[in-house]
């Protein structure tokens, strides 16, 4: 199946968030302003899968893209985006809308509405003949590399030593060994950064060496995927440095592309980062799903905890943030922490103890080698909230199941907090 285009007709300053985010996911995106642009596109172009319309700012324009949609033997869905006021009034209007034709309103996010382009397209390219949706023509979901996109989980808190590492290491292995999904764990950390060495990978090569030597060399940059080294529970681990010096090759917009460029490989990305605001850490805020603020329950961690709020309000990426609590089963009240910090615990990861140290020296994560701990089931918990699923203990009295079907490599979205 071809790569599908979306046609995007939208204010301007909504245009232009909608279409980086798109873009981002891997969709052609096509941006008309008016309706003879979008006839001479659809003159050409047989494989337009999607219309974001505006249905609110000038409602006769709106009607004359929803009719070149349905004229001749076209029937393109349209997602038309009005606020709840307007929703009567154009529903009202289109009475003999097509089937698949849906509205969204505002406020939203342009993370919400990619998902709901992406469920739109599966509807138009399934068939359900009872027994689940399938690929019209045969084929399989997971060769519909369209809608392939990573969840970037960013690790971060500006303070050290709450269990950053220790949080994007084992999170990683939960949804990779623990889930069955695809995880590169991407070290980028660049002064500090020892996930490779927890988990005994000696000798691999940084971004920073990659890099350098596709310079010196003059040949292309590799990507991030090329770069990393498979670990033996298939853990896709790549490190941008292991010395602090010398990483002017990795400019901000630089390692961001490449972050991006590695989504299509994926079902997620977690990044460990550096305790700082540094322009390469705002890059990956800013391209980042979720970031998570790893704290512990100590004054100091609080206020930083506290601080990253503030600062990422001025950044815009406030949305994105969600504590996790380590070491919760220490007498503090997680309800006056979220209070404090003023944003709410997404999981709970009791202290582990000498269990971490223990795993470390084996070269593994602490979920793989002391799988019936009870820090092991908080880690299940965070993984299955951040895919959208309700934690299930394990029923210790039959075989385990197989994993749920994901739709396009995608499990349903994750639930906002």
């Amino acid at each position: 199946m071809g790569r599908q285009a979306i046609v995007v007709a939208l204010p301007r300053d909504e245009q232009i968030a909608v279409t980086r985010e798109l873009t981002e996911a891997g969709f052609e995106v096509l941006v008309v302003s008016a309706p003879d642009e979008l006839e001479a596109i659809l003159a050409t172009r047989r494989e337009v899968g999607v219309a974001i319309l505006d249905g609110e700012s000038d409602f006769d324009r709106s009607l004359e893209f929803y009719s070149l949609l349905h004229d001749a033997d076209r029937d393109i869905p349209a997602l038309m985006v009005v606020s709840p006021r307007a929703l009567d009034r154009l529903a009202g209007a289109t009475t003999k809308a097509n089937i698949d034709d849906e509205f969204f309103t505002r406020p939203y996010s342009t993370d919400s509405l990619r998902w709901r382009i992406e469920a739109m397209l599966i509807r138009s390219v399934t068939i359900d003949d009872g027994s689940g949706p399938v690929l019209q023509g045969g084929g399989d979901f997971e060769s519909a590399s369209w809608s392939k996109r990573a969840t970037i989980v960013s690790i971060f808190n500006p303070k050290g030593g709450v269990g950053k590492t220790t949080t994007a290491l084992n999170l990683a292995a939960t949804l990779q060994v623990r889930m069955g999904l695809k995880v590169m764990l991407l070290d980028a950390d660049t002064v500090t950064g020892h996930i490779a060495t927890s988990l005994g990978l000696e000798s691999v090569t940084t971004v920073v060496d990659a890099w350098t030597e596709d310079q010196d060399e003059g040949r292309p940059e590799r990507g991030l995927i090329e770069i990393a080294t498979v670990h033996q529970n298939g853990l896709t681990v790549c490190v941008l440095t292991a010395s602090p010096l010398n990483t002017e090759i990795l400019t901000p917009e630089r390692v961001g592309d490449a972050i991006r460029a590695a989504r299509q490989g994926f079902d997620f990305i977690i990044v460990d980062m550096h305790p700082s605001y540094s322009p390469l850490n705002q890059e990956i805020f800013e391209r980042s799903d979720r970031i998570l603020v790893p704290v512990t329950p100590d004054v100091p961690a609080l206020r930083a905890a506290v601080q990253m709020r503030d600062v990422a309000l001025e950044l815009g990426v406030r949305d994105k943030l969600a504590l996790v609590v380590n070491r919760a089963n220490s007498g503090v009240s997680v309800a006056d922490m979220e209070k404090t910090v003023g944003m709410p615990a997404l999981a709970l990861i009791r202290s582990g103890g000498l269990l971490f140290v223990r795993a470390a020296n084996e070269g593994r994560s602490v979920v793989e080698q002391y799988p019936k701990e009870k820090v092991t089931e908080d880690f299940d918990i965070l993984a299955q909230r951040l895919v959208g699923t309700e934690y299930q203990a394990p029923d210790k009295t039959v075989p385990a199941t197989k994993a749920a079907f994901r739709i396009f490599n995608r499990t349903k979205e994750p639930a906002r907090v």
